[in-house]
């Protein structure tokens, strides 16, 4: 892995253990010469992982549409900040960018955005791991919910496993970083009769 898509928050949520672990991330990409990509912001989660990366001599990639850039919320301290038209361009670009894919604790962008790239996935437009930082067990709702649709049979097994999830940074991104295996097709075929 090159370079690894972060979604988060731009807000840095109500705990402490949140921008903590931002940081932790930050500096295992680092420490592992990953480069990071990420939405562009300075603000929340978004701003803490692109200050720790850049402080620890990391590359960063951020991606946002004109909008938000209008809207201040751009970081103005990246050598790498690419300016789009719309949110539709912004994931595609950074889809582009990564090799992998983690979501830390976020609000509806993030859990969009994250599964958008797991479907991808699925479908095999792309052959790239997802995977979940699960701060505090944030996730255990999500991971819960993909468990159930796979009881339910709305979701094979196999592809449920797409989905990687880890408290620690460096344990996910070891897990981020073995291959993947190809998805079973989506659809369920009746037997031949």
């Amino acid at each position: 892995m090159t370079r690894v898509c972060v979604f988060c928050g731009s807000s840095t949520g109500n705990r402490p253990e949140y921008r903590d672990a931002a940081v932790r991330l930050a500096q295992e990409l680092t420490r592992r010469n990953i480069g990071l990509v990420y939405g562009g912001g300075c603000v929340g989660l978004m701003g803490v992982i692109a200050d720790a990366v850049q402080a620890a001599g990391g590359h960063v990639i951020g991606v946002i549409p004109h909008a938000l850039v209008a809207r201040e919320v751009g970081h103005k301290t990246l050598p790498d900040l690419r300016i789009v038209n719309s949110m539709h361009e912004r994931k595609a670009m950074m889809a582009e960018l990564s090799d992998a894919f983690i979501a830390m604790p976020g609000g509806f962008g993030t859990f969009e955005e994250f599964c958008e790239v797991v479907t991808w996935t699925q479908l095999g437009l792309h052959r790239k791991r997802c995977g979940l930082l699960n701060v505090l067990g944030f996730y255990d709702p999500l991971l819960a919910l993909f468990d159930r649709a796979v009881a339910d049979e709305f979701l094979k097994a196999s592809n449920r496993d797409m989905v990687v999830a880890d408290d620690d940074p460096a344990a996910l991104l070891d897990r981020l970083a073995t291959p993947i295996e190809e998805p079973e097709p989506k659809w369920i075929m009746p037997e031949d009769t």
